[in-house]
């Protein structure tokens, strides 16, 4: 059933069709993540999960300025010593594995700042599309001065390999929409995110959920170091959909894609 979201939450969750739209909702502080944001996107994370219905997962940033500026400076006001920030970075961990387990595919729409923690959230999703002019980085060298987890760490070298990494980290460079599209993070950069976020959707709400999902699991298994896949190919070829589809195809007829 669709959603009524309440305008006053950090985080607006909403059906809109085969979509689960999140929407990151402090415009005023460029979308900066507080605990109870990070709570309610692992909390959408398991309501698609849940939902047959849901198809695909949208994340997006309210306003224009900013897809999610980071962690909430505040939030770390109260930390006394090196364990906070252990216990923060694994809290950060917990979520971006949650989202990057999100059985459909996942997709980033992101304009303006994606900065710091919202750049490690985009680059979990499977999709990002990206206006121009958004732009990508994570300052920290010339800011708070920490530093991120190992698997932070491993996902930034998995998307933009050691050299764009280094160039993110030790320059504090900001990636354009432009650039992170030409280096490969960005599958779309586009000045009409909205109508290309929605292109995007009904695409894959048409393809076929188990070989999505098997590419995405593949893929999250591969970069996590695990490299068996029997049972992906097993639940794949086994499916009642599989089956449908061969019958289909043979009889030039469309297939409706159940998932089972």
């Amino acid at each position: 059933m669709p959603s009524s979201p309440d305008s006053r939450s950090e985080v607006l969750v909403e059906q809109q069709g085969p979509a689960l739209a999140v929407t990151f909702n402090r415009p005023r502080q460029r979308n900066a993540m507080t605990w109870a944001m990070y709570d309610g996107l692992y909390q959408a994370c398991e309501r698609a999960d849940a939902d047959d219905d849901v198809r695909v997962l949208v994340l997006r940033g309210a306003g224009e300025d900013a897809f999610v500026a980071g962690t909430d400076i505040r939030q770390f006001a109260d930390f006394t010593g090196g364990a906070d920030g252990v216990e923060y970075e694994k809290k950060i961990t917990r979520v971006l594995d949650r989202l990057e387990d999100v059985n459909v595919p996942t997709v980033a729409a992101i304009r303006g700042y994606c900065v710091g923690a919202g750049l490690a959230i985009a680059a979990v999703c499977d999709l990002r599309l990206a206006t121009p002019d958004a732009r990508f980085g994570i300052p920290i060298a010339r800011t708070l001065g920490n530093c991120l987890s190992m698997p932070t760490y491993a996902l930034l070298l998995h998307h933009l390999g050691p050299a764009r990494t280094l160039d993110l980290l030790l320059n504090a460079t900001f990636y354009s929409g432009r650039e992170a599209h030409a280096a490969g993070f960005v599958a779309e950069s586009t000045e009409d995110l909205d109508a290309a976020v929605q292109q995007t959707v009904d695409r894959l709400a048409g393809h076929a959920p188990l070989t999505m999902w098997a590419t995405k699991e593949a893929i999250r298994r591969l970069r996590r170091g695990r490299a068996d896949g029997d049972d992906i190919v097993s639940r794949v070829y086994g499916s009642d959909d599989f089956r449908a589809a061969v019958q289909a195809f043979t009889a030039k007829q469309p297939t409706t894609w159940t998932g089972q």
